[in-house]
């Protein structure tokens, strides 16, 4: 018995072995040619943003929160927010509507109507379509202004790219030389722009949540190309192959965990908070692209440089 365990233990190991020469051969001849999809895909993407912007004056689609208006809570368990928005839509202009539900019981328990109407005219519309007066007990009625909102989406912004910068800097600063630096930066760069095109496609109005999102991908995208980058410049005498795989099998442990609890929670309270699952849903989809480009784009990038510098030794 014990000798049957030991001979398939070892024909397992030897299997592993051998998927792990072939895979390495593989990639030692490949490696560059693996570099030329997410090149392809940033390619398309920075070009689509291009085209987007010249259609939209802007790179994505805002929501109230970014370009002001009017935000109307009913706290009534009977509205039909499908019904208002089907209704109400040629007379409230960029009208949407969502549901509160009860995260226990799963019953609604009031809608929420956005519109760039004024506050005034969206009320007295409301009012005549429900055949009853809004006031403090039954709804909130928010205005923002156009400005206002302006404003805050321009210091969103500046607050991204700050902290794009500054990441940038602790990278060159922790590894002091400027290929895998900028390695590091670029696949960075293609997670958020890749992400960023998604949303776009999916057609997806961005709130100042969302901008948020965005801000907390720089730190989820930047920390496995860390991780691959740190062990491939600083592992000791092991190969450069065995330094990759090393840090892939750690790596992709993260990313995978990340994407399993963020797709968990995006299931959980999709229905119930529109701000919560707008973050998630960004944060998913550029963990998506960060997979392709930490082992796609930073691992070739690493791989080349480190070969490349051997060679002229």
């Amino acid at each position: 018995m014990d000798e049957s365990k030991n001979e398939s233990h070892s024909s397992m190991t030897d299997n592993k072995q051998k998927f792990s020469e072939k895979f390495e051969k593989f990639h030692d001849k490949n490696y560059k040619h693996l570099l030329a999809i997410p090149l392809i895909l940033l390619v398309f993407s920075i070009g689509y943003m291009f085209y987007f912007h010249s259609i939209h004056d802007d790179f994505i689609k805002k929501d109230i929160s970014l370009t002001g208006g009017t935000t109307v809570t009913i706290n009534d368990a009977e509205v039909d927010s499908t019904a208002i928005k089907n209704d109400l839509s040629s007379q409230l202009e960029s009208l949407d509507t969502r549901q509160i539900y009860d995260i226990i019981s799963k019953q609604q328990k009031a809608v929420i109507i956005e519109t760039s109407t004024d506050s005034t005219t969206a009320k007295k519309v409301l009012e005549e379509y429900l055949g009853y007066e809004l006031n403090d007990q039954n709804s909130s009625i928010e205005f923002t202004g156009s400005t206002l909102s302006g404003g805050f989406y321009n210091q969103l912004i500046i607050a991204v790219l700050i902290a794009f910068i500054l990441m940038s800097l602790v990278v060159f600063v922790i590894f002091r030389s400027f290929v895998p630096s900028a390695a590091v930066i670029f696949s960075c760069f293609a997670d958020i722009i890749m992400a960023l095109v998604t949303v776009n496609l999916l057609g997806m109005e961005v709130s100042s949540a969302g901008i948020v999102a965005f801000l907390m991908l720089i730190g989820y995208s930047v920390d496995t190309d860390i991780l691959l980058t740190n062990r491939v410049l600083k592992g000791g005498e092991e190969s450069l192959n065995k330094k990759i795989f090393g840090s892939f099998k750690t790596g992709i442990t993260m990313t995978v965990v990340a994407l399993i609890s963020v797709l968990s929670a995006l299931l959980v309270i999709r229905s119930f908070s529109e701000v919560l699952s707008q973050i998630f849903t960004i944060i998913f989809i550029g963990l998506i692209f960060d997979l392709l480009n930490t082992w796609a784009t930073n691992v070739s990038i690493i791989k080349w440089y480190v070969i490349s510098k051997e060679n002229k030794k």
